[in-house]
């Protein structure tokens, strides 16, 4: 079987995890996750984002990098929670644009972010999730995470539109978007089962790029 690399993107609370888990399962590919317990730099960022959001941004891209790396070293087939694109076209983006990361600071992370990823191969396919930010507001209150707490309708919105712009954009491998809101792939198994066929179609290069329509 060819080993693919696939990697999942999204806004925040639109079901990425909770996809890369099911699609792990079902297909036998190798999982990776988005780590935070490890990062060392989030208790100084939350208490002084301006001071430390170009820390914070470069151990990211250290990390994510170092990641990908090792998992599609490998022979198996992998599927990734987020990816490493997001760090820069979304999040040092947003950080940039809301006054947390100086000019200067965002575009030196710029250019070793361009550096590091024109080192990377390219995956064979983004899987990118969206849901409406009403959607994405009540699934992170339902959740609970006190590191999500602060989090905005009107972030998730600037983010949406950071997403959009860089959808339009990505040209490193084919992308297959998800209306997340309209498929429950956690509790109804055929739901899951048109994910999945939906993802063989576009790594055998069939061109359905966006379901639902």
């Amino acid at each position: 079987m060819t080993k693919r690399v696939v990697i999942v993107a999204g806004n925040i609370g639109v079901g990425k995890t909770s996809l890369t888990e099911r699609l792990g399962t079902r297909l036998g590919w190798r999982t990776a996750y988005e780590s935070v317990a490890d990062n060392p730099y989030l208790p100084d960022f939350y208490a002084d984002m301006k001071s430390w959001a170009f820390h914070l941004q470069i151990f990211f891209l250290g990390h994510r990098a170092q990641q990908y790396l090792e998992m599609t070293g490998g022979e198996q087939s992998v599927i990734l929670d987020r990816s490493i694109y997001e760090d820069a076209f979304i999040f040092a983006r947003a950080l940039h644009h809301m006054g947390n990361l100086g000019e200067r600071d965002y575009l030196a992370y710029r250019r070793v972010f361009d550096l590091v990823v024109g080192g990377l191969p390219a995956p064979d396919l983004l899987i990118y999730l969206r849901a409406p930010v009403r959607v994405l507001m009540a699934r992170i209150h339902s959740r609970g995470r006190e590191i999500e707490s602060s989090i905005s309708a009107d972030y998730l919105a600037l983010l949406e539109s950071f997403y959009d712009d860089w959808i339009k954009t990505f040209d490193a491998c084919p992308v297959l978007t998800i209306h997340s809101d309209d498929l429950d792939f956690v509790h109804k198994p055929g739901h899951l089962d048109i994910v999945v066929a939906r993802i063989q179609d576009r790594l055998a290069g069939k061109e359905d790029l966006v379901f639902p329509q």
